[in-house]
């Protein structure tokens, strides 16, 4: 599989550019704010969203400022939404660094998302990018949702495997969807590509967040902590397949394994093994393989060249990955 720096090759002068209009976008007359969003760009990620974005619009007619001005939009909308979520997981930590409220506490972390949420809102305005600021503000939406909806069911550990596939459709799926809409709207893509790039990246996120939920029941060096689900009481595909798997008996003690670990490792590691032993992990794959091969279906639909070759190995790195 290709590295993320050979993937985005065709795109890389873009998201140099990128990069450079996402800091001065974020820019205050506050110089606390400046050095908090200073902290967060220097911290990003691999820039996966932003490359969904403009592939996308490559791939559906060119990429141009508005292309620049969805990714922008996307990235604050979605690092507000992170800020957020860190405070309401009462999380320190993010991409292995300090997240801005175990660093600035939570007031600041709490004003500092509502902030880049202002700035992305204002982009879109100030240019009339309004198209663009509905698609990404109906994810924002549908993030919210899908994020207390689980918060719900965790309370009940009743999650059917029907209501965990619309929990990561609206909590994962839904941003990268944004994204890929975004990128062919802000292209003049007609109404029908548009919904085209919205399913192909849902297909995508749903398929993204399967593989990462298998990563609980890895092994611990695959960069998310082994467990960390279960300790969250989070039902993740292939706990709900072993739960539906087992009898009444089992499924009882596992659940109360569930609610009751107090973070025991050995308690955890006893959850781990009934999934591995109940075939979680083999169903959860196949599954993410299902929705791979519908993204990669829809795509097959559109315009064959560098832009849609590069979609394919973008969701390959993203279901495919070991970490």
């Amino acid at each position: 599989m290709l590295s993320i720096n050979e993937i985005k090759k065709p795109i890389a002068a873009d998201i140099d550019i990128f990069e450079e209009k996402f800091r001065l976008s974020m820019h205050s007359q506050v110089p606390l704010l400046d050095r908090i969003t200073h902290y967060i760009v220097k911290r990003k990620g691999k820039q996966i969203r932003p490359m969904f974005v403009f592939f996308s619009a490559s791939m559906c007619g060119g990429i141009n400022d508005a292309t620049h001005r969805g990714a922008a939009l996307v990235e604050l909308l979605h690092t507000a939404t992170l800020v957020h979520d860190d405070v309401v997981d009462n999380s320190y930590q993010r991409r292995g660094f300090f997240s801005i409220n175990a660093l600035w506490k939570n007031k600041i972390a709490v004003l500092v998302g509502d902030y880049l949420l202002s700035k992305g809102l204002l982009l879109s305005l100030k240019n009339n990018d309004f198209n663009l600021l509905k698609i990404v503000s109906e994810a924002v939406r549908q993030m919210s949702e899908g994020e207390l909806l689980q918060i719900e069911k965790v309370r009940r550990l009743d999650i059917t495997e029907e209501l965990y596939y619309d929990v990561i459709r609206q909590k994962t799926a839904s941003l990268i969807a944004s994204c890929c809409a975004c990128g062919a709207a802000s292209a003049g893509a007609s109404d029908e590509v548009i919904e085209k790039m919205r399913l192909f990246g849902e297909k995508t996120g749903i398929a993204f967040q399967i593989k990462d939920d298998m990563f609980d029941f890895g092994t611990d060096d695959v960069g998310k902590p082994l467990g960390i689900d279960i300790k969250e009481k989070k039902m993740t595909l292939p706990l709900i397949y072993a739960l539906n798997k087992a009898s009444n008996s089992d499924r009882k003690a596992i659940i109360s394994l569930v609610k009751n670990h107090n973070n025991d490792n050995a308690k955890i590691a006893r959850i781990i093994k009934f999934v591995k032993d109940s075939g979680g992990l083999q169903y959860a794959e196949t599954q993410m393989q299902k929705y791979q091969n519908e993204a990669f279906d829809i795509l097959a639909t559109l315009p064959a060249g560098d832009a849609r070759t590069g979609l394919e190995q973008l969701v390959r790195f993203t279901t495919e990955r070991n970490k």
